[in-house]
């Protein structure tokens, strides 16, 4: 018998109107929780007229607006069309979306980066970027966002340190295209980190590097 084997089968890609389908999957996925409880802090406020239930109905309402508010401006400059082609994005505008929507009480942002506009693709990877490297400390940490480069050529290092880092599963194949599956909604948001990065003229990178894991563009 020959030991060789034979290689993997790589799923087709996902088409145009697939890979909008998956990314639309994606955002409603993250505004379903805080959506959810803003209907539960309502239907408090319709049930009970005790004061301390009505209280707690509006703190409820207040925190899931606030926090439904900051994904869906992440996800409008992570996901969406961010201005024409060809359009620059503020880093600082980056650096606002991504405190708002990924910095809670486990999780704080290092923000190394210089203050520059930069081309909207460029900006997009980074925000996906820091979306990978949080999902690598579920119990949360710190992410520390470096530069690699200067100017119009500017690129990303993202350290992810917490307690039991790890790697989520199959999301290195995804970055590298090497999955053997078709891309799923819950995959679908580091093949996207890839198509950004691949836009971009870089390849994306996730590693451990002693306790922590390390997201880098280059």
């Amino acid at each position: 018998m020959s030991d060789t084997q034979s290689p993997a089968v790589q799923a087709p890609a996902p088409d145009a109107l697939e890979l909008a389908a998956l990314l639309c999957s994606r955002v409603c996925h993250d505004l379903i929780s805080p959506v959810g409880a803003i209907v539960n802090g309502l239907e408090v406020l319709d049930d009970s007229s005790k004061q301390e239930d009505r209280d707690f109905a509006l703190e409820l309402i207040r925190k899931s607006a606030k926090t439904a508010s900051a994904r869906l401006q992440f996800c409008r400059l992570a996901f969406g069309a961010a201005g024409s082609a060809g359009a620059q994005i503020d880093l600082g505008d980056a650096q606002n979306m991504a405190r708002g929507h990924l910095e809670d009480d486990k999780t704080k942002l290092t923000w190394n980066l210089p203050r520059l506009l930069l081309a909207k693709n460029r900006v997009k990877l980074l925000l996906n970027m820091l979306v990978i490297a949080q999902q690598t400390i579920p119990r949360g940490g710190t992410l520390t966002i470096d530069p690699i480069g200067e100017g119009d050529n500017l690129s990303f290092r993202i350290v992810a340190a917490g307690i039991n880092a790890r790697t989520p599963h199959n999301i290195v194949d995804l970055l590298n295209g090497t999955q053997s599956g078709p891309i799923e909604s819950h995959g679908v948001q580091p093949y996207y980190t890839r198509l950004l990065a691949q836009a971009c003229g870089l390849a994306v990178s996730l590693a451990p590097e002693g306790d922590t894991m390390v997201v880098t563009a280059s």
